[in-house]
């Protein structure tokens, strides 16, 4: 089956990781039913391997001609992730040239970290259709990498030379603070053992 999102599993730094990757050479990378199949695929290996989850964003959003299969992918894609983090995985993403329209708006912007290349374009509607809109003159900047860093969408903008590192020095800070979390619960259950005893 063709399709535009490549699964792979590998490592970074030693810390084993399943990632998604859109292809922009198919269709504009945009999102089907066939690249929902592929991202949960994506997500349940992770699960299954309790590995952290990497998607290399890219697109233009949903794809118009599968119209509401294509629309339903970001609910699918939404609730894999949820199901990410209830067992405590770190979902990082990392944001290309372009990614947009319903992208955005779903699993691109669901991350723990997210991480754009510089100069990345990152929107939902174009531009000339919220010029149009609020018929205000935008900011020099308007929806590149930088200025939605600004805004708070973004965490950093690092070259893609530098992506490697700086992942995998995140994914060790990720996983340090789920182990935490995970020790801490543990001594809670412990303590609640050892007080139930005492009480009976």
């Amino acid at each position: 089956m063709d399709c535009g999102m490549m699964v792979v599993c590998g490592t970074i730094n030693d810390i084993k990781i399943t990632a998604v990757a859109s292809d922009f050479d198919f269709l504009g990378a945009s999102m089907a039913a066939a690249e929902g199949e592929a991202f949960l695929y994506g997500i349940q290996h992770a699960i299954e391997n309790k590995t952290p989850f990497l998607c290399v964003s890219a697109g233009g959003g949903m794809r118009m001609m599968e119209s509401l299969i294509s629309l339903s992918q970001m609910t699918r894609t939404t609730l894999a992730i949820n199901e990410l983090k209830k067992n405590n995985l770190p979902y990082i993403v990392c944001i290309t040239d372009p990614t947009a329209g319903g992208i955005t708006a779903s699993y691109a912007m669901l991350g723990d970290i997210h991480i754009a290349e510089p100069g990345a374009l990152i929107a939902f509607a174009g531009a000339r259709v919220i010029q149009g809109t609020v018929k205000e003159e935008l900011p020099e900047g308007f929806q590149k990498s930088e200025y939605v860093e600004k805004t708070g969408f973004v965490d950093m903008i690092v070259e893609r030379k530098d992506l490697s590192e700086k992942i995998g020095t995140l994914l060790l800070i990720l996983l340090k603070k789920n182990s935490a979390i995970n020790s801490e619960e543990n001594e809670t259950s412990e303590n609640n053992q050892s007080l139930t005893k005492a009480a009976s």
